[in-house]
């Protein structure tokens, strides 16, 4: 019976590198004999989107920070507060910068020494659409008209790159504004002004502002990518999908499902029908989005008592 149960599974792992040789050699064939059974490669429905967790205050020193995951798609989002002199023509304003970042670890394709492509792109399309959505209203980042207001410094990092990044990184700077958690101010002797910790720094200084406070958030965008492929539509694509398929549809919706931003990337012209069926996707999507955001606060502040 042993012997006879070698050969099975000798049949069994060729089977495998057979399977994965196909997989290599014919991306395209491979993909297409699964969306012909209504499945993807990684075993989800084509317009499934991927599990999704997120944890605020993952980096204890930022003011507010989250750590996402979309998948195997991992980021990391921290925003830093900086005191600064605000624009000449916004005196009642803080300022936003936002950096997308891709070390080396996230990716193969990353190399050392070397800046990916896409992290620019990503910067400018997340700081458009964190500023076009209202989310962030900047005049709550005033301290003293034509004096002092807050720089806030968006920082994202991608841990692992595993397809739909703007996707997660979105989600990661909604979260860390979420979490963001404005600092008490003093001003000092030679009328600089300085961030103050503790209830001891409550009591020896006085205060620009009286109590820490979250930031006011507006309509909260987030968003939805699909491949599309032939008639079929996949939502929340891995890389390896992303790395076959040509043409791609990125629909942001705010939360009153408001469509924010929508940007198509290579292939054909794309039907009207396809168009309206990614964006009602990236709505549905969003209320999912809602829930997981709404429960991270709820542990947060579990932790907290706890």
């Amino acid at each position: 019976m042993a012997a006879e149960a070698k050969p099975a599974a000798a049949s069994g792992v060729a089977g495998e590198m057979e399977v994965e040789a196909y997989r290599r050699l014919f991306p395209v064939a491979f993909l297409e004999r699964h969306l012909g059974e209504s499945v993807r490669i990684d075993a989800r429905r084509l317009r499934e989107a991927r599990p999704t967790t997120v944890a605020l205050g993952a980096v204890s020193s930022a003011h507010g920070s989250a750590l996402v995951r979309l998948g195997d798609t991992a980021m990391l989002a921290s925003v830093k507060l900086e005191v600064m002199s605000p624009p000449a023509e916004h005196p009642d304003e803080g300022s936003v910068a936002v950096e997308f970042h891709m070390p080396p670890i996230c990716s193969p394709l990353v190399r050392p020494g070397r800046s990916a492509e896409v992290a620019p792109v990503i910067s400018k399309a997340l700081e458009d659409v964190l500023m076009s959505s209202g989310m962030l209203n900047l005049k709550d980042l005033c301290l003293i008209t034509g004096k002092a207001s807050w720089l806030a410094y968006l920082d994202i990092y991608c841990l692992n790159a595993d397809g739909s990044l703007f996707d997660a990184a979105l989600i990661s700077a909604v979260a860390a504004f979420t979490h963001l958690e404005i600092p008490l101010v003093s001003v000092g002797d030679d009328g600089r002004l300085f961030t103050v910790g503790g209830n001891d720094g409550k009591n020896k200084f006085e205060l620009v502002n009286r109590e820490k406070r979250k930031l006011t958030l507006g309509d909260i965008p987030l968003s939805l990518t699909c491949a599309l492929h032939k008639d079929s539509i996949l939502a929340d694509p891995t890389s390896e999908e992303e790395s076959i398929i040509e043409t791609y549809v990125t629909v942001v919706v705010d939360s009153s499902d408001r469509l924010v931003s929508l940007q198509k990337v290579g292939g054909a012209v794309t039907s009207m029908a396809t168009i309206k069926e990614c964006i009602s996707l990236a709505k549905e999507r969003r209320q999912s989005l809602r829930e997981i955001l709404i429960d991270s606060v709820k542990a947060m502040e579990v932790d907290q008592t706890g």
